[in-house]
């Protein structure tokens, strides 16, 4: 496994690879990996000579600096997870003045509303500072495919949206969720949590499954307003939205209509830890 820090460093061993034409995939975490992270990385071997895997904690997609300064750092432990997936992996750890230099800032986008709902609507500027870090990211690594998480999906989205008002040639690969054992999203801000509120937090998708199955027979107002009555009964868990979207545009539904996909997106503390979960409705 090769480890860079320097983007200059990196860039130059990635451009003696490709001179071979060798296909290059980028998977971007930011640490605290668990089998999510796995299963990205897994399936960019599956599908590219080289593979790419950036860890690296992006302070300007954190609208909260108490949860920035709360994120995990596991450098080590992350390393020693990733040689156990493959030891041919090119891992990129840079310094928050590598990628940003001087200007720890946010570029602006125009993403057509599709970061204004949901986590856009909560999160001030994290899409923002999503989409700055990762096209930094692409422009270093060049990679002809790039892999994330459908746990993000409003950000597997915007990603998409990233790569065809910037014309850069990247194939976004979306991955499905992976779950603990009881249900509940792998996430590092699982970490976080007791094991038995861990437990108790599968409740977060056994909503989502029961919504799906009422979306079958019920109005949109119905299983929304179903799922808010479902928290209402549980005071350890606070639901920050519940929303039913169109699933390519993240526009909202107000009836239900042939040919078109919908999906559920959730956001919900507990233990003072946000947790964010989304199901595939039709």
């Amino acid at each position: 496994m090769l480890l860079f820090s320097s983007k200059k460093e990196l860039i130059a061993h990635l451009a003696t690879l490709k001179n071979t034409s060798t296909a290059v995939g980028l998977v971007p975490t930011m640490g605290a990996l668990h089998k999510g992270h796995l299963s990205l990385v897994k399936k960019a071997i599956s599908e590219t000579k080289t593979v790419v895997v950036s860890i690296f904690v992006n302070p300007t997609q954190f609208d909260n600096k108490d949860d920035l300064k709360k994120y995990p750092d596991t450098l080590d432990a992350d390393l020693e997870y990733l040689k156990k997936v493959s030891d041919e992996l090119i891992v990129f750890t840079p310094s928050v003045t590598e990628l940003y230099s001087n200007n720890i800032s946010s570029k602006e986008y125009d993403f057509d509303g599709l970061d204004e709902t949901m986590e856009g609507e909560f999160r001030s500027n994290h899409f923002l500072g999503v989409a700055t870090v990762v096209e930094k990211l692409f422009s270093i690594v060049k990679p002809n495919k790039a892999y994330f998480g459908e746990k993000d999906f409003q950000q597997l989205l915007i990603i998409k949206k990233l790569i065809k008002k910037t014309n850069m040639p990247i194939e976004i690969i979306g991955c499905p969720i992976v779950r603990e054992p009881h249900g509940l999203a792998m996430s590092s801000r699982n970490e976080r949590l007791p094991k038995e509120i861990r437990v108790k937090a599968s409740c977060i998708y056994e909503t989502l499954l029961a919504a799906k199955k009422l979306f079958g027979t019920k109005s949109v107002t119905n299983v929304m307003n179903w799922v808010k009555n479902k928290f209402d009964k549980q005071p350890e868990f606070e639901l920050e939205y519940i929303k039913i979207a169109d699933q390519d545009t993240l526009g909202p539904v107000k009836r239900k209509q042939k040919n078109k996909k919908y999906r559920a997106f959730i956001a919900v503390y507990v233990n003072g830890v946000r947790l964010i979960d989304n199901i595939a409705l039709n």
